[in-house]
Protein backbone atom coordinates (compact mmCIF):
# COMPACT_ATOMS: atom_id res chain seq x y z
CA UNK A 1 0.00 0.00 0.00
CA UNK A 2 1.00 3.26 -1.10
CA UNK A 3 -0.14 6.86 -0.61
CA UNK A 4 1.76 9.93 -1.92
CA UNK A 5 -0.38 13.17 -0.83
CA UNK A 6 -0.06 16.66 0.82
CA UNK A 7 1.10 14.73 4.09
CA UNK A 8 4.04 13.34 2.34
CA UNK A 9 4.56 9.62 1.65
CA UNK A 10 3.44 6.96 3.40
CA UNK A 11 3.64 3.17 2.67
CA UNK A 12 3.91 -0.82 3.99
CA UNK A 13 7.21 -1.65 4.56
CA UNK A 14 7.51 -3.29 1.61
CA UNK A 15 6.81 -0.57 -0.91
CA UNK A 16 9.77 1.82 0.35
CA UNK A 17 12.20 -0.35 -1.47
CA UNK A 18 15.49 1.62 -1.54
CA UNK A 19 15.32 2.70 -5.25
CA UNK A 20 11.55 4.33 -4.32
CA UNK A 21 13.74 6.00 -1.38
CA UNK A 22 16.27 6.73 -3.32
CA UNK A 23 14.52 8.72 -5.93
CA UNK A 24 12.87 10.91 -3.69
CA UNK A 25 15.92 11.97 -1.57
CA UNK A 26 17.75 12.62 -4.89
CA UNK A 27 14.69 15.01 -6.14
CA UNK A 28 14.57 17.06 -2.68
CA UNK A 29 18.44 17.49 -2.63
CA UNK A 30 17.99 18.86 -6.10
CA UNK A 31 15.40 21.09 -6.06
CA UNK A 32 16.70 24.52 -4.93
CA UNK A 33 20.22 22.97 -4.74
CA UNK A 34 20.15 22.08 -1.18
CA UNK A 35 23.42 21.75 0.90
CA UNK A 36 22.34 21.09 4.56
CA UNK A 37 19.63 18.94 5.24
CA UNK A 38 18.31 18.00 8.40
CA UNK A 39 17.53 13.98 9.24
CA UNK A 40 15.22 12.84 12.03
CA UNK A 41 12.85 9.95 12.51
CA UNK A 42 10.03 8.14 15.28
CA UNK A 43 10.99 4.62 16.73
CA UNK A 44 9.82 2.27 14.14
CA UNK A 45 12.29 -0.27 13.24
CA UNK A 46 12.44 -0.05 9.49
CA UNK A 47 13.15 3.74 10.30
CA UNK A 48 17.19 2.43 10.34
CA UNK A 49 17.31 0.94 7.73
CA UNK A 50 15.21 3.99 5.60
CA UNK A 51 18.08 6.34 7.26
CA UNK A 52 20.82 4.27 6.01
CA UNK A 53 19.61 4.91 2.35
CA UNK A 54 18.86 8.59 3.15
CA UNK A 55 22.14 9.16 4.49
CA UNK A 56 23.67 7.61 1.35
CA UNK A 57 21.42 8.95 -1.22
CA UNK A 58 22.28 12.63 0.21
CA UNK A 59 25.81 11.89 0.73
CA UNK A 60 25.66 10.53 -3.14
CA UNK A 61 23.95 14.59 -4.07
CA UNK A 62 26.99 16.61 -2.53
CA UNK A 63 24.58 17.53 0.35
CA UNK A 64 25.66 17.35 4.21
CA UNK A 65 23.18 15.40 6.54
CA UNK A 66 22.53 16.28 9.81
CA UNK A 67 21.21 13.09 12.14
CA UNK A 68 19.03 14.72 15.03
CA UNK A 69 18.58 10.59 15.74
CA UNK A 70 15.18 9.54 16.97
CA UNK A 71 13.03 12.83 17.69
CA UNK A 72 9.57 14.49 17.28
CA UNK A 73 8.47 15.67 14.13
CA UNK A 74 8.40 19.39 15.21
CA UNK A 75 11.51 18.94 16.75
CA UNK A 76 12.69 18.68 13.37
CA UNK A 77 10.80 21.80 11.70
CA UNK A 78 11.69 23.85 14.73
CA UNK A 79 15.67 22.78 14.05
CA UNK A 80 15.17 23.46 10.09
CA UNK A 81 14.89 27.42 11.07
CA UNK A 82 17.07 27.28 13.85
CA UNK A 83 19.90 25.71 12.54
CA UNK A 84 18.97 27.73 9.32
CA UNK A 85 18.81 24.38 7.49
CA UNK A 86 18.01 24.19 3.59
CA UNK A 87 15.13 21.67 4.36
CA UNK A 88 14.36 18.14 6.52
CA UNK A 89 13.14 14.76 6.03
CA UNK A 90 11.28 12.81 8.98
CA UNK A 91 10.50 9.22 8.54
CA UNK A 92 7.60 8.37 10.16
CA UNK A 93 3.61 7.38 9.00
CA UNK A 94 2.85 9.51 11.74
CA UNK A 95 -0.03 8.12 13.44
CA UNK A 96 -0.51 4.51 11.13
CA UNK A 97 0.53 1.60 12.63
CA UNK A 98 2.95 -0.92 11.96
CA UNK A 99 3.89 -2.03 9.33
CA UNK A 100 3.49 1.37 8.40
CA UNK A 101 5.80 4.07 7.58
CA UNK A 102 6.97 7.28 6.02
CA UNK A 103 8.75 10.40 4.71
CA UNK A 104 7.63 13.86 5.64
CA UNK A 105 9.02 16.63 3.42
CA UNK A 106 10.23 20.29 5.53
CA UNK A 107 11.17 23.42 3.37
CA UNK A 108 14.12 26.02 4.81
CA UNK A 109 10.89 27.73 6.30
CA UNK A 110 10.02 25.00 8.85
CA UNK A 111 6.92 24.38 7.11
CA UNK A 112 5.84 20.73 5.13
CA UNK A 113 6.49 21.36 1.55
CA UNK A 114 2.49 22.10 0.09
CA UNK A 115 0.30 20.76 -2.69
CA UNK A 116 2.61 22.02 -5.66
CA UNK A 117 5.39 21.74 -4.00
CA UNK A 118 4.61 17.72 -2.97
CA UNK A 119 3.22 16.98 -6.37
CA UNK A 120 6.28 18.42 -8.17
CA UNK A 121 8.68 15.95 -5.98
CA UNK A 122 6.76 12.95 -6.68
CA UNK A 123 6.58 14.15 -10.58
CA UNK A 124 10.45 14.13 -10.55
CA UNK A 125 10.72 11.21 -8.37
CA UNK A 126 8.68 9.12 -10.71
CA UNK A 127 11.15 10.39 -13.65
CA UNK A 128 14.45 9.71 -11.64
CA UNK A 129 13.15 6.28 -10.90
CA UNK A 130 13.14 4.78 -14.24
CA UNK A 131 16.97 5.62 -14.63
CA UNK A 132 19.45 3.03 -14.14
CA UNK A 133 22.08 4.84 -12.96
CA UNK A 134 22.70 8.14 -11.22
CA UNK A 135 24.90 11.21 -10.95
CA UNK A 136 27.11 11.29 -8.21
CA UNK A 137 28.42 14.32 -6.79
CA UNK A 138 31.05 15.12 -4.10
CA UNK A 139 31.29 17.40 -0.91
CA UNK A 140 28.29 15.29 1.04
CA UNK A 141 28.70 14.27 4.64
CA UNK A 142 26.87 12.82 7.71
CA UNK A 143 26.88 14.67 10.65
CA UNK A 144 25.55 13.91 14.20
CA UNK A 145 24.09 16.52 16.18
CA UNK A 146 22.66 15.25 19.65
CA UNK A 147 21.53 18.65 21.43
CA UNK A 148 17.63 18.57 18.49
CA UNK A 149 15.38 17.56 21.79
CA UNK A 150 16.85 19.92 24.28
CA UNK A 151 17.09 22.78 22.00
CA UNK A 152 13.23 21.89 21.44
CA UNK A 153 12.51 21.96 25.18
CA UNK A 154 14.55 25.24 25.89
CA UNK A 155 12.69 27.03 23.06
CA UNK A 156 9.17 26.34 24.67
CA UNK A 157 10.62 27.36 28.04
CA UNK A 158 11.12 30.90 26.82
CA UNK A 159 7.97 31.17 24.64
CA UNK A 160 6.51 34.83 25.69
CA UNK A 161 2.92 33.28 27.33
CA UNK A 162 4.54 30.37 29.31
CA UNK A 163 5.49 31.20 32.49
CA UNK A 164 7.64 27.95 34.23
CA UNK A 165 7.65 29.45 37.64
CA UNK A 166 3.82 29.39 37.84
CA UNK A 167 4.03 26.17 36.18
CA UNK A 168 6.64 25.01 38.73
CA UNK A 169 4.51 26.15 41.26
CA UNK A 170 1.55 23.53 41.09
CA UNK A 171 3.83 20.64 40.76
CA UNK A 172 1.52 19.07 38.07
CA UNK A 173 1.42 14.86 38.02
CA UNK A 174 1.37 13.73 34.90
CA UNK A 175 1.28 10.00 33.40
CA UNK A 176 2.98 10.11 29.96
CA UNK A 177 1.86 7.87 27.17
CA UNK A 178 4.38 8.33 24.47
CA UNK A 179 3.23 5.15 22.51
CA UNK A 180 6.90 4.07 22.66
CA UNK A 181 7.98 6.70 19.73
CA UNK A 182 9.35 9.87 19.09
CA UNK A 183 8.26 11.53 22.18
CA UNK A 184 9.39 8.83 24.53
CA UNK A 185 12.06 10.80 25.83
CA UNK A 186 11.21 14.95 24.83
CA UNK A 187 7.48 14.72 26.56
CA UNK A 188 8.85 13.71 30.16
CA UNK A 189 12.00 15.69 29.90
CA UNK A 190 10.14 18.95 29.34
CA UNK A 191 7.53 17.96 31.85
CA UNK A 192 10.33 17.35 34.37
CA UNK A 193 11.76 20.90 33.54
CA UNK A 194 7.87 22.50 34.27
CA UNK A 195 8.38 21.07 37.91
CA UNK A 196 5.83 18.34 37.36
CA UNK A 197 5.72 14.79 38.60
CA UNK A 198 5.72 12.31 35.83
CA UNK A 199 4.73 9.00 35.51
CA UNK A 200 5.58 7.29 32.29
CA UNK A 201 3.91 4.92 30.73
CA UNK A 202 5.22 3.39 27.34
CA UNK A 203 7.94 5.12 27.34
CA UNK A 204 10.77 3.08 25.79
CA UNK A 205 11.58 3.94 21.55
CA UNK A 206 13.42 0.02 22.15
CA UNK A 207 9.91 -1.72 22.50
CA UNK A 208 7.19 -1.56 19.77
CA UNK A 209 4.00 0.40 19.75
CA UNK A 210 1.86 -1.19 22.83
CA UNK A 211 -1.48 -0.13 21.36
CA UNK A 212 -3.12 1.26 17.95
CA UNK A 213 -0.72 4.37 17.93
CA UNK A 214 -3.63 6.71 17.08
CA UNK A 215 -4.21 8.51 20.18
CA UNK A 216 -8.13 8.30 20.38
CA UNK A 217 -9.98 7.60 23.33
CA UNK A 218 -10.67 4.15 22.29
CA UNK A 219 -6.85 3.46 22.45
CA UNK A 220 -6.34 5.06 25.60
CA UNK A 221 -7.80 2.66 27.96
CA UNK A 222 -4.59 2.28 29.84
CA UNK A 223 -3.62 5.60 30.08
CA UNK A 224 -7.38 6.43 31.63
CA UNK A 225 -6.69 3.79 34.30
CA UNK A 226 -3.38 4.79 35.03
CA UNK A 227 -4.29 8.71 36.00
CA UNK A 228 -7.40 7.17 38.11
CA UNK A 229 -5.18 4.72 39.99
CA UNK A 230 -2.01 7.46 40.46
CA UNK A 231 -4.54 10.13 41.22
CA UNK A 232 -2.80 12.43 38.68
CA UNK A 233 -3.83 15.98 37.82
CA UNK A 234 -3.42 14.81 34.09
CA UNK A 235 -2.54 12.39 31.53
CA UNK A 236 -0.82 13.08 27.98
CA UNK A 237 -1.10 11.08 25.21
CA UNK A 238 1.11 11.37 21.47
CA UNK A 239 1.38 9.82 18.19
CA UNK A 240 4.14 8.18 17.25
CA UNK A 241 5.99 11.04 16.39
CA UNK A 242 4.70 13.57 18.65
CA UNK A 243 3.20 16.69 16.90
CA UNK A 244 -0.67 15.72 18.41
CA UNK A 245 -1.26 15.99 21.67
CA UNK A 246 -4.54 14.38 23.48
CA UNK A 247 -5.42 14.94 27.13
CA UNK A 248 -7.15 12.74 29.96
CA UNK A 249 -8.72 14.55 33.08
CA UNK A 250 -8.01 14.00 36.80
CA UNK A 251 -11.03 11.56 36.79
CA UNK A 252 -9.41 9.77 34.18
CA UNK A 253 -11.41 10.29 30.85
CA UNK A 254 -10.80 11.66 28.16
CA UNK A 255 -11.08 15.34 27.09
CA UNK A 256 -11.49 14.70 23.09
CA UNK A 257 -8.25 15.85 21.19
CA UNK A 258 -10.37 18.35 19.65
CA UNK A 259 -10.23 20.22 23.65
CA UNK A 260 -6.26 20.49 23.29
CA UNK A 261 -6.67 23.03 20.48
CA UNK A 262 -9.49 25.03 22.12
CA UNK A 263 -7.28 24.88 26.11
CA UNK A 264 -4.25 25.96 24.05
CA UNK A 265 -6.03 28.51 22.48
CA UNK A 266 -7.59 30.38 25.51
CA UNK A 267 -3.94 30.31 27.03
CA UNK A 268 -2.42 31.70 23.83
CA UNK A 269 -5.62 34.44 22.87
CA UNK A 270 -5.70 35.66 26.78
CA UNK A 271 -1.89 36.96 26.66
CA UNK A 272 -2.22 38.06 23.19
CA UNK A 273 -1.37 42.08 22.59
CA UNK A 274 -2.28 41.35 19.04
CA UNK A 275 -5.02 44.40 17.55
CA UNK A 276 -6.75 41.95 15.60
CA UNK A 277 -6.85 38.19 17.39
CA UNK A 278 -6.98 35.71 14.73
CA UNK A 279 -7.03 32.20 15.18
CA UNK A 280 -6.80 29.20 12.36
CA UNK A 281 -7.89 25.92 12.09
CA UNK A 282 -9.39 23.22 10.14
CA UNK A 283 -12.59 22.56 8.36
CA UNK A 284 -13.44 19.55 10.88
CA UNK A 285 -12.38 21.50 14.14
CA UNK A 286 -14.98 21.78 16.74
CA UNK A 287 -17.19 24.87 16.95
CA UNK A 288 -15.99 25.23 20.60
CA UNK A 289 -12.94 27.12 19.14
CA UNK A 290 -15.76 29.63 17.77
CA UNK A 291 -17.67 29.98 21.12
CA UNK A 292 -14.05 30.78 23.48
CA UNK A 293 -12.64 33.09 20.26
CA UNK A 294 -16.00 35.27 20.75
CA UNK A 295 -15.11 35.58 24.57
CA UNK A 296 -11.77 37.12 23.52
CA UNK A 297 -13.01 39.01 20.80
CA UNK A 298 -11.06 36.74 18.27
CA UNK A 299 -11.65 35.26 14.52
CA UNK A 300 -11.79 32.09 13.43
CA UNK A 301 -10.73 31.70 10.43
CA UNK A 302 -11.05 28.11 8.53
CA UNK A 303 -9.15 26.10 6.05
CA UNK A 304 -8.87 22.80 4.16
CA UNK A 305 -7.32 19.78 6.18
CA UNK A 306 -3.41 19.62 6.68
CA UNK A 307 -1.08 20.95 8.75
CA UNK A 308 0.51 22.74 5.80
CA UNK A 309 -3.10 24.32 4.84
CA UNK A 310 -3.35 25.78 8.39
CA UNK A 311 0.22 26.89 8.69
CA UNK A 312 0.41 29.04 5.82
CA UNK A 313 -2.66 30.52 6.38
CA UNK A 314 -1.66 31.41 9.80
CA UNK A 315 1.82 32.67 8.01
CA UNK A 316 -0.40 35.18 5.98
CA UNK A 317 -2.95 36.28 7.99
CA UNK A 318 -0.62 36.82 11.15
CA UNK A 319 -2.70 34.53 13.47
CA UNK A 320 -1.91 34.45 17.00
CA UNK A 321 -2.69 30.28 17.44
CA UNK A 322 -3.83 27.64 15.05
CA UNK A 323 -4.11 24.24 14.43
CA UNK A 324 -6.13 21.02 14.31
CA UNK A 325 -8.94 19.18 15.86
CA UNK A 326 -6.67 16.37 16.06
CA UNK A 327 -4.80 17.51 18.80
CA UNK A 328 -2.64 19.51 16.71
CA UNK A 329 -1.19 22.85 17.83
CA UNK A 330 0.77 25.79 16.28
CA UNK A 331 2.36 28.65 17.57
CA UNK A 332 3.81 31.31 15.68
CA UNK A 333 6.20 32.27 18.67
CA UNK A 334 7.63 28.60 18.57
CA UNK A 335 7.58 27.58 14.82
CA UNK A 336 4.90 26.91 12.10
CA UNK A 337 4.16 23.36 13.15
CA UNK A 338 2.05 21.37 15.04
CA UNK A 339 4.04 20.38 17.94
CA UNK A 340 2.97 18.72 21.37
CA UNK A 341 5.17 20.43 23.53
CA UNK A 342 4.23 23.62 22.76
CA UNK A 343 0.31 22.20 23.62
CA UNK A 344 1.59 20.76 26.80
CA UNK A 345 3.38 23.83 27.57
CA UNK A 346 0.45 25.79 27.25
CA UNK A 347 -2.49 23.55 28.56
CA UNK A 348 -0.12 23.49 31.52
CA UNK A 349 -0.04 27.73 31.87
CA UNK A 350 -4.21 27.29 31.45
CA UNK A 351 -4.30 25.36 34.00
CA UNK A 352 -1.62 26.84 36.47
CA UNK A 353 -3.97 29.82 36.58
CA UNK A 354 -7.06 27.71 37.59
CA UNK A 355 -7.68 26.93 41.04
CA UNK A 356 -9.92 23.43 39.99
CA UNK A 357 -8.55 20.69 38.24
CA UNK A 358 -9.33 20.02 34.95
CA UNK A 359 -12.23 18.25 34.97
CA UNK A 360 -14.04 21.04 37.48
CA UNK A 361 -12.30 23.53 34.69
CA UNK A 362 -14.20 21.98 31.39
CA UNK A 363 -17.31 22.64 32.91
CA UNK A 364 -17.00 26.55 32.19
CA UNK A 365 -15.85 25.85 28.09
CA UNK A 366 -18.29 25.02 25.85
CA UNK A 367 -18.48 21.60 25.00
CA UNK A 368 -19.80 19.86 21.58
CA UNK A 369 -19.92 16.24 20.81
CA UNK A 370 -18.02 14.90 18.02
CA UNK A 371 -18.26 11.35 16.63
CA UNK A 372 -15.39 10.48 13.66
CA UNK A 373 -15.93 7.63 11.11
CA UNK A 374 -13.39 5.74 8.96
CA UNK A 375 -14.95 3.80 6.34
CA UNK A 376 -13.14 2.29 3.29
CA UNK A 377 -13.34 4.10 -0.45
CA UNK A 378 -13.15 3.30 -3.89
CA UNK A 379 -11.73 5.73 -6.55
CA UNK A 380 -14.32 7.95 -7.48
CA UNK A 381 -14.36 11.29 -6.23
CA UNK A 382 -16.81 12.70 -3.85
CA UNK A 383 -18.27 15.05 -5.89
CA UNK A 384 -19.40 12.25 -8.22
CA UNK A 385 -22.05 11.53 -5.31
CA UNK A 386 -22.69 14.91 -4.56
CA UNK A 387 -26.74 14.84 -5.52
CA UNK A 388 -27.30 12.33 -3.55
CA UNK A 389 -25.33 13.18 -0.62
CA UNK A 390 -26.94 16.98 -0.82
CA UNK A 391 -30.72 15.55 -0.67
CA UNK A 392 -29.38 13.34 1.83
CA UNK A 393 -28.67 16.38 4.10
CA UNK A 394 -30.92 19.71 2.83
CA UNK A 395 -28.41 21.90 5.34
CA UNK A 396 -28.17 25.45 5.89
CA UNK A 397 -25.05 25.68 3.72
CA UNK A 398 -22.43 24.05 2.34
CA UNK A 399 -19.06 23.99 1.82
CA UNK A 400 -16.31 22.26 -0.73
CA UNK A 401 -13.32 23.56 -0.34
CA UNK A 402 -11.98 20.09 0.88
CA UNK A 403 -14.38 17.01 0.18
CA UNK A 404 -17.94 17.94 1.27
CA UNK A 405 -19.43 19.92 4.49
CA UNK A 406 -22.89 20.23 5.16
CA UNK A 407 -23.78 22.89 7.81
CA UNK A 408 -26.36 24.02 10.16
CA UNK A 409 -26.82 26.54 12.52
CA UNK A 410 -25.43 24.13 15.71
CA UNK A 411 -24.18 21.27 13.93
CA UNK A 412 -22.46 19.87 10.86
CA UNK A 413 -21.11 16.91 9.07
CA UNK A 414 -17.80 16.72 7.08
CA UNK A 415 -17.42 14.10 4.17
CA UNK A 416 -13.52 13.58 2.84
CA UNK A 417 -11.00 11.31 1.65
CA UNK A 418 -8.13 10.99 3.75
CA UNK A 419 -4.45 12.16 2.96
CA UNK A 420 -3.06 9.45 4.63
CA UNK A 421 -5.41 6.38 4.32
CA UNK A 422 -7.37 4.99 2.10
CA UNK A 423 -10.82 5.87 3.58
CA UNK A 424 -13.47 8.49 3.55
CA UNK A 425 -13.50 10.51 7.09
CA UNK A 426 -16.87 11.18 8.49
CA UNK A 427 -16.77 13.96 11.04
CA UNK A 428 -20.27 15.34 12.63
CA UNK A 429 -20.50 17.54 15.63
CA UNK A 430 -23.51 18.61 17.21
CA UNK A 431 -24.64 19.84 21.06
CA UNK A 432 -25.17 16.15 22.02
CA UNK A 433 -23.37 12.73 21.06
CA UNK A 434 -27.43 11.85 19.95
CA UNK A 435 -27.56 14.59 17.54
CA UNK A 436 -24.45 14.10 16.31
CA UNK A 437 -25.11 10.43 15.23
CA UNK A 438 -28.27 11.51 13.86
CA UNK A 439 -26.79 14.16 11.40
CA UNK A 440 -24.12 11.35 10.82
CA UNK A 441 -25.96 8.09 10.13
CA UNK A 442 -27.31 8.91 6.61
CA UNK A 443 -23.95 9.34 5.24
CA UNK A 444 -22.25 6.30 6.81
CA UNK A 445 -24.84 4.24 5.67
CA UNK A 446 -24.79 5.84 1.81
CA UNK A 447 -20.50 5.00 1.77
CA UNK A 448 -20.94 1.80 3.78
CA UNK A 449 -23.45 0.77 1.14
CA UNK A 450 -21.44 2.10 -1.66
CA UNK A 451 -18.02 0.56 -0.48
Amino acid sequence: MLIESLSGVRATDDELTEKFVHSYCLVFAETGDKKLILLGRDTRASGNAIREIIVDSMIQSGVEIVDLGVCPTPTVQYEVEHLKADGGIVITASHNPIPWNGLKFIGSDGLFLDADQMLNLQRRRIEIGKQSSFKKATGGKLTIYSRAIRDHIEMVLHLPCVNPETIRRRKFKIVVDAVNGAGFFAIPELLKSLGCEVVRLNCDGSLPFPHTPEPLPENLTDLMARVKSERADLGFAVDPDADRLAIISNEGLPLSEEYTLVLASICALSKSQSAEKIVVTNLSTTMALDDVARQFGATVVRTPIGEINVAKKMREIHAVIGGEGNGGVILPDAHLGRDSLVGSALVLQFLSEQTTPISEVMKSIPRYAMIKKKIPRGNRPLSDYFSDLEALASADSVNMEDGIKFIWKDRWVHLRPSNTEPIVRIYAEAPTRELAEVVAQPFIRFFEHIS
